[in-house]
């Protein structure tokens, strides 16, 4: 067993999770020497209440807080029609809509509209949005969309008084996709300002175009680059392939199907990757910053199973999923990759990690610090929330999900 499968596995507990993945009814075997997974998921307290809240999402460090009895949605009024991404630069919070706009949501004015370079249609749109640290004034927007023959974009818009010009676009990454899913999405950069994109395997199934271990493509990756408000990118010279003449020397993790959402604690200095499964299993991994270069196994396993050869894979070298979640659980067809709660309206929440799945509904969660314990918050809302497409942070620190009904904020009930 490697050393960073060796990290990971005091970490490794069963549960349900998925985010736009093929189903199919065949049993895989599990990978060898893998332990079975646990049991369904513990399920928060029935008693809590499952009433709505409008608790305000800051709060006082002068008064103690009363006990915390539950958790609620507040619904914030963004009139778009697919939102699939909330995210911040310093004092603004902002919405991406699918379609290809940025919306303030703190004014409700569009910030972007490239609508007319966006082909949206199913897994094909404007998929992540991020500002680069480096430009403090929120200066520089990068957009990862899916251009008007469907292949993927990554451009850098300059942004003048919180509006972005169209004209004023910069090619950072363009990749041709071979088929219309598995576009992959999420685009974000971490403390240093290293810019790291979620590309898919390709499409189709089963990794038609062979690209899950395949380190001469960029799909079936998250590649980490350099980048600024000029065209093109440069390779961080501490990228793990490096000087690698058969490596692509961009990519930083590999072995992804569909990385659709990921998430970089710089508390814990770990990557949580959503990774969209195929027949039976989707999966959530957690990967050390230290671990560059790690494998995450597709298309040789599917969570923690054989997928090919379906039974009686090597494993080894391969960092293993920390949730593994049955298509069996909850109606779950595709994960949603959530983010680690760092807020203070929940500070009893504060370090827990939250993700959903876009069939199932639901809202799911475990604390770093005893990450064999799933707690389903579902109830406490009322039940599902509907089709939900992503988690984000708010300038207020707070937790925020996009979904087909809308978004919401993640709020106390005390």
């Amino acid at each position: 067993m490697d050393a960073a499968h060796k990290r990971l596995r005091w970490l490794t507990v069963a549960v349900s999770i998925v985010l736009l993945g093929a189903c199919s009814t065949s049993e895989l075997a599990p990978v060898p020497s893998t332990p079975s997974p646990p049991g369904p998921p513990t399920v928060a307290p029935a008693e809590k209440s499952t009433t709505t809240s409008t608790v305000p999402s800051s709060v006082t460090t002068m008064e103690p807080l009363a006990p915390l009895t539950g958790l609620a949605l507040e619904w914030i009024d963004v009139d778009l029609g697919f939102p699939i991404l909330v995210f911040s630069s310093g004092s603004q919070t902002y919405v991406a809509d699918k379609s290809g706009l940025v919306v303030s949501m703190d004014t409700g004015e569009i910030v972007l509209d490239i609508r007319e370079k966006v082909l949206d249609g199913g897994e094909r749109g404007l998929l992540g949005a991020a500002f680069h640290p480096s430009y403090a004034d929120g200066s520089l927007l990068i957009v990862h969309y899916s251009d008007l023959v469907g292949n993927t974009q990554v451009s850098s818009f300059a942004v003048s008084e919180n509006v972005a010009d169209p004209q004023t676009e910069r090619t950072i990454l363009a990749i041709e996709q071979p088929a219309g899913n598995h576009n992959g999405g999420m685009v974000q950069f971490d403390s240093a300002g290293h810019l790291y994109v979620g590309l898919g395997d390709g499409g189709g199934s089963g990794d038609r175009y062979g690209n899950g271990q395949n380190l001469s493509s960029l799909l079936g990756s998250i590649v980490r680059l350099e980048v600024s408000d000029q065209a093109g990118y440069s390779i961080p010279p501490d990228n793990p392939f490096v000087g690698r003449a058969d490596v692509a020397p961009e990519i930083w993790l590999w072995g992804l199907r569909n990385p659709w959402r990921f998430w970089i604690d710089e508390v814990t200095d770990s990557v949580f990757i959503g990774d969209v499964g195929q027949n039976q299993y989707e999966e959530v991994s957690i990967v050390s910053m230290a671990d560059a270069g790690a494998n995450l196994g597709w298309p040789i396993t599917e969570g923690l199973h054989c997928f090919s050869p379906s039974s009686g894979c090597d494993s080894s070298g391969l960092t293993l999923p920390v949730v593994e979640v049955s298509h069996a659980d909850a109606g779950s067809c595709s994960i949603t990759g959530g983010i680690v709660y760092r807020g203070t309206a929940i500070p009893e929440l504060a370090g827990t990690y939250f993700f959903s799945d876009y069939c199932g509904g639901y809202l799911r969660g475990f604390d770093l610090t005893n990450p064999d314990r799933v707690t389903d918050y579902t109830s406490q809302l009322g039940g599902p929330v509907g089709q939900v497409s992503s988690f984000g942070q708010g300038a207020d620190g707070e937790l925020y999900l996009a979904t087909s009904q809308g978004v919401y904020r993640l709020v106390p009930e005390r």
